[in-house]
């Protein structure tokens, strides 16, 4: 007997090659799975609520997968940290509905991206987890910018174009700029789905008006288009990092375990 669960796994994406599995190449899917795997002796499948780069980090990736019902929550959790290497964590697991797999059973998913300005910028620390950006922003520019998102819209001139989607909308439920310190600008946006690379064209574009590169309104014009050529380059990967996801209540089953 199995049983279905999900995790919420952390991890700092600056030596992966993005979450998802590909030939000769180190990703968190591959470094999970293969602790799954030694631990339930079988070959398992991870499936994450949202897919990052190389270089993007997640601090409560909703992962669902199943293992034999011999493990005790608490024992998987102790078993599954001391297996995986250091820039990868498991948070918690909780049994969840069988059947369903995170990425299809998410309702949302929130982002924040983090940059610093000023000299701050310089330390050695800021490299793998911020844009050390450097220069100052306009805060007040950043906000404005950011108060076109909320609502539906086509992203299309935020994405990297690749193989064709049904459709190109996405509901931006939160989009706010904050600044946790003097020096640090953090992004945090929340939405039903997300186009690839999105969020990193998203910061790009606000950050050029931050800057005074460009008018605030072409948030509001870049909504309208229909291509990415006048959109600004992503931020880098460095500073974003996937923040969590929401699930209808009815797919958990209650037993649950936090480290």
């Amino acid at each position: 007997m199995e049983h279905a669960l999900l995790l919420t796994v952390e991890f700092d994406g600056t030596d992966f090659s993005g979450w998802q599995r590909q030939p000769g190449r180190r990703t968190v899917q591959l470094v999970l799975e293969d602790a799954l795997a030694r631990l339930a002796g079988s070959p398992r499948t991870a499936i994450a609520a949202g897919r990052t780069d190389a270089g993007v980090h997640a601090r409560g990736m909703p992962v669902s997968t199943t293992m034999p019902a011999r493990w005790s929550l608490t024992d998987l959790l102790r078993a599954l940290n001391a297996l995986l290497p250091r820039d990868v964590a498991v948070r918690t697991i909780q049994t969840i509905a069988p059947g369903t797999d995170a990425r299809h059973a998410a309702r949302a998913r929130r982002y924040q991206y983090d940059l610093v300005v000023g000299s701050t910028a310089r330390s050695p620390f800021c490299g793998r987890t911020v844009w050390p950006l450097g220069r100052s922003l306009d805060g007040d520019a950043l906000h404005r910018a950011a108060a076109a998102l909320p609502g539906e819209h086509s992203f299309v001139a935020f994405m990297v174009v690749g193989e064709p989607k049904p459709h190109y909308r996405c509901t931006v439920k939160e989009a706010v700029w904050s600044a946790p310190t003097q020096d640090h600008f953090r992004f945090t946006v929340a939405a039903d789905r997300f186009l690839h690379h999105m969020v990193r064209m998203l910061v790009g574009t606000m950050v050029d008006i931050g800057l005074g590169r460009r008018p605030e309104e072409d948030m509001r014009r870049l909504l309208t288009m229909t291509h990415n050529a006048e959109t600004s380059p992503p931020a880098p990967a460095a500073g974003l990092s996937f923040l969590s996801a929401e699930f209808p209540s009815t797919y958990f089953l209650g037993e649950q375990v936090s480290w």
